[in-house]
């Protein structure tokens, strides 16, 4: 069986990894089914979305520590060492292009007038893409290995 999804014996900030990129794409599927069931045939850009928006990142964060601490609880092995330092930091700037890809897609959108629903749906998408994205990552140097530059 591939080592990528063997979840044997994991590092608490593996763990971390997981619960950040499963607790991203959950939240953001929920906050796509409500925005879209509450489309009813009319333009998205005429849709409610900010309770939901805020709703499902404030969940999504809550979430995230419970689940964290909890598995730090369960497993008792939270001492991070420099190979743990390095493959976060790597998982970081990985992910951050999608930050930066998300601003930019904010910014063109305002500079063309584009309505306030299609502004905050592209930062929110960069940043759930942003903590995917380096959640994989991460996972991927835990299970594949990592050589630092």
């Amino acid at each position: 069986m591939s080592g990528l999804f063997y979840l044997g014996l994991v590092t608490h900030e593996e763990k971390r990894a997981w619960i950040l990129g499963i607790g991203a794409i959950a939240s953001y599927a929920v906050y796509l089914v409500v925005v879209l069931g509450r489309a009813g045939g009319r333009p998205l850009a005429d849709v409610p979305y900010v309770a939901p928006l805020l709703w499902t990142i404030g969940a999504s964060i809550v979430a995230g520590i419970v689940a964290s601490i909890l598995a730090a609880v369960i497993s008792r092995d939270g001492e991070t060492d420099q190979r743990d330092r390095e493959i976060g930091r790597f998982g970081d700037h990985v992910g951050n292009s999608f930050v930066v890809a998300g601003a930019v897609a904010a910014l063109l959108l305002a500079l063309v007038r584009a309505p306030h629903f299609w502004i905050a749906n592209a930062v929110y998408l960069a940043f759930t893409l942003s903590a995917i994205l380096g959640s994989v990552a991460r996972i991927v140097a835990y299970r594949r290995g990592f050589q630092p530059w």
